[in-house]
């Protein structure tokens, strides 16, 4: 597959801008019409535990359900697995660090990881990583065979940060970096300990720090607490529980876990940048920065895919793990955010991402 691949982070000028222009806030939606749309979600999810969060002109309506019997603590206040959501904090983290100085972007990976290494005539860089334009499988060549002992509960745990570099510092990748699109759990992972080990910071501090703090998002953390703050994940007949999920060696790809609350706020600042320590990183965060496919209608920018709709432009990511799933949206255009969690494991014909996508894609 290939593609178009704006040079990043050389963002275009107008990187500082919006999408378009503001509409004048309307009156408050209608919170009854809204909350059934979200009730019957709730119900269209199947799953033990379910939460949408909708955020309209800053204005929050949560509704929460499930086919479980109701947890001792509110389902809107436990913290939810965001799997591969996980990656759009990675990318504010980079594209914050980027907006600094810390970094440019342009930094070669294995350069960051071992000092001293020669680079090719086409190397790996941070850009090409966090926008799966390395050239580098979905995940290692060993991943299963090392993962398979614990593959029902928590093959990622098997896999040590160690082990991850290594790997990569001796795979050659079969397309020549930023020719090709390929989503990249391992590439992302990558990314991670690069950029840890380029700052000279443990990846959990720099997120803390750079991120989560600077956002306030007090509920949201990189490990499970237990009974009482993690939801628990099910297996995929809705019934069975499983471990909390562990990233191993790729926790930037997949170790955010977080409450409906906190997704919002992280939503809401994406959505009016201004008001956050953050804004430019936040702005940068929503330009285009790749285009890919027949007549270049796939859209992406550092973190998100971005998709047409009547009004402009919606951004998402979806995330799965062994148990839980997770969907993450905002449209600038009507000034939404949605944050949809749920404790399920995605099965065949799954309901609760597209349900998710559909509430969003239709205002």
């Amino acid at each position: 597959m290939t593609g178009r691949h704006t040079p990043w982070p050389g963002v275009p000028a107008d990187a500082n801008a919006p999408d378009a222009a503001a509409p004048p806030e309307p009156a408050p939606a209608d919170e009854a019409a809204l909350r059934e749309r979200l009730t019957g979600a709730v119900a269209a999810s199947d799953a033990p535990d379910v939460v949408f969060a909708v955020s309209r002109h800053g204005r929050r309506t949560l509704c929460s359900g499930g086919t479980a019997p109701p947890p001792d603590v509110p389902r809107e206040d436990l913290r939810y697995e965001t799997g591969s959501a996980s990656k759009t904090f990675t990318a504010l983290l980079l594209t914050r660090l980027i907006r600094r100085g810390v970094l440019t972007g342009g930094e070669t990976a294995a350069g960051c990881l071992a000092p001293g290494t020669k680079a090719g005539p086409h190397p790996v860089t941070l850009a090409h990583l966090i926008t799966h334009t390395s050239g580098l499988p979905a995940l290692p060549a060993d991943f299963v065979r090392r993962g398979l002992p614990a593959w029902r509960t928590n093959p990622y745990a098997r896999y040590s940060a160690e082990r991850l570099t290594d790997t990569f510092l001796h795979h050659t990748p079969r397309h020549r970096p930023g020719t090709r699109w390929h989503y990249s759990n391992y590439g992302v992972s990558v990314l991670g300990h690069a950029v840890a080990a380029t700052v000279g910071t443990a990846w959990e501090d720099l997120m803390t720090g750079q991120v989560l703090r600077a956002l306030g998002l007090s509920g949201t953390a990189l490990r499970a607490e237990g009974p009482g703050t993690d939801a628990v994940g099910h297996r995929k007949d809705g019934r069975t529980p499983v471990p909390a999920f562990d990233a191993g060696g790729f926790q930037a790809a997949g170790a955010v876990r977080s409450t409906p609350n906190d997704l919002l706020t992280f939503l809401e600042a994406h959505l009016d940048p201004a008001r956050s320590p953050a804004a430019g990183a936040l702005r940068a965060a929503r330009v285009p920065v790749l285009r890919r496919g027949a007549g270049h209608r796939h859209v992406h920018t550092v973190g998100w895919f971005r998709h047409p709709t009547d009004g402009g432009p919606m951004y998402f990511h979806s995330g799965a793990t062994l148990g839980q799933q997770a969907f993450l949206g905002f449209r600038p255009d009507t000034d939404t955010a949605l944050a949809a969690v749920c404790t399920r494991r995605f099965r065949a014909r799954d309901p609760f991402i597209a349900t998710a996508y559909a509430l969003l894609a239709d205002g």
